[in-house]
């Protein structure tokens, strides 16, 4: 039977933890990255092997695009941003991976029925893990901003030397808490739809319908990890720079 739940299924509890789902598929990918980051750090030589040469032109590519945006600072702001990638991307490709969403344990439900709860799921078709993202990403900007202009940042959201001033700066801090959902349903919103419409052809047509599919959903999940972590970039860049 098809199972579609809009929230993450709670799995177990670490004393007042819940840990779902999702929670548990981000932490193994959390943990596959710092695992695969220590051994490339362990086997790292002048003449690089395979996986070095894999990770330098990853990691050189990221910064040469981030480069683009964000100038002389990159090499300040990357860690940052090139961290959000890589993540995003890993947790969106993780959703795609053979068994998350089929692999699950039955529970029998209040009423008597029996409801399907799986293991793993995406991390970022979590609202909670997406508007995570969002605060971090956006409370990161508003830091960077004051830090580089002090007072003068704050004069653009409260500005009381006329009327229309003060006007736009209340856009401007509307502006700011709109980001906040917008990235983070922007995120949640593709992927959770992704999975739901490879679920639908998977139960409807199971074997070969779902493979057009999937490459798109691969495509998507790449273009969320851009299109968040190239926002970020974009927000930490305007909000450096003076007004003139």
């Amino acid at each position: 039977m098809l199972n579609i739940s809009l929230t993450a299924e709670k799995l177990f509890q670490i004393g007042p933890l819940w840990v779902t789902n999702s929670l548990l598929t981000t932490w193994i990918v959390m943990l596959f990255l710092v695992i695969l980051a220590l051994i490339i750090r362990a086997g790292l030589k002048e003449r690089p092997g395979t996986l070095q040469l894999l990770a330098e032109g990853l990691v050189g590519g990221i910064y040469g695009f981030f480069q683009t945006i964000l100038g002389n600072n990159t090499g300040k702001f990357f860690p940052l941003v090139g961290s959000i990638f890589i993540f995003l991307i890993f947790i969106n490709w993780a959703g795609l991976l053979p068994g998350v969403g089929s692999i699950g344990l039955e529970k029998i439900g209040l009423e008597g029925e029996k409801e399907f709860i799986p293991l793993f799921r995406a991390g970022s078709a979590d609202l909670n893990t997406s508007l995570a993202l969002a605060l971090i990403s956006m409370i990161t900007i508003q830091l960077v901003g004051i830090k580089a202009l002090g007072v003068d940042y704050l004069r653009r959201f409260f500005n009381f030397r006329n009327p229309l001033s003060f006007y736009v700066g209340v856009l401007e801090l509307v502006s700011e808490f709109s980001k906040v959902i917008s990235f983070s349903f922007r995120l949640f919103g593709n992927i959770f739809a992704g999975e739901v419409l490879l679920a639908v052809i998977a139960f409807l047509i199971p074997i070969i319908a779902p493979i057009p599919f999937l490459g798109m959903e691969i495509f998507v999940g790449f273009i969320q990890a851009l299109v968040f972590s190239m926002l970020t970039a974009v927000f930490i860049n305007a909000a450096i720079v003076k007004e003139h």
